[in-house]
């Protein structure tokens, strides 16, 4: 079992690097938007109720899956490395993969805030993401979480075996998930 975590900030291309490498491997894909539209129309973002049903979700999606007999997970997120809670979060979420024989894969995405802005208005990211239809309010949200969060790592933080960090800023989707199958061979 193989978990493949794709971090990075929002727009980075995350989801659609997961799409892309789900297509050339034997992965699912289980994008962070899964779970927070699914309870965005019910409980307002950020709230308790929508951190419980959010983290809820994805941990028995977790523990399930290591229950499978699937090759393996494209999971992705939005690591804040000045959030211990964050820290935690992906902690836990390796400790079910490993502790099921499971291996992780660790791959960091950073692009300018430019492209970012632009891929922050694709079709695609739209169409699969319902809560980034409001442009203005996405981008607010992107540009205020730049500017509250730190959104990459710190050269060295980051200490895991199986660690690639690929700026994607003039790479296509198809050309980043090619270098992580072939990285991991995947």
């Amino acid at each position: 079992m193989k978990l493949v975590l794709l971090f990075g900030p929002q727009a980075v291309g995350k989801m659609t690097i997961g799409h892309e490498l789900e297509k050339i491997t034997d992965l699912k894909l289980f994008h962070n938007h899964m779970t927070i539209d699914l309870v965005q129309p019910f409980f307002d973002f950020g709230t308790e109720s929508f951190r419980k049903l959010v983290n809820l979700f994805r941990n028995e999606m977790f523990i399930e899956f290591t229950k499978s007999d699937h090759y393996g997970m494209i999971f992705t997120y939005v690591w804040a490395f000045d959030s211990q809670s964050d820290w935690d979060f992906v902690n836990y979420v390796c400790s079910i993969f490993e502790s099921n024989g499971g291996e992780i894969y660790f791959v960091e995405l950073e692009a300018e805030i430019e492209e970012r802005l632009v891929r922050n208005t694709t079709p695609h990211r739209l169409e699969q993401k319902p809560t980034k239809r409001n442009i203005e309010q996405s981008e607010h949200n992107l540009r205020v979480t730049l500017e509250k969060h730190r959104l990459n790592s710190i050269e060295g933080e980051i200490t895991r075996k199986n660690y690639i960090r690929i700026n994607n800023t003039d790479l296509s989707a198809e050309e980043v998930s090619q270098i992580i199958k072939e990285k991991y061979d995947l």
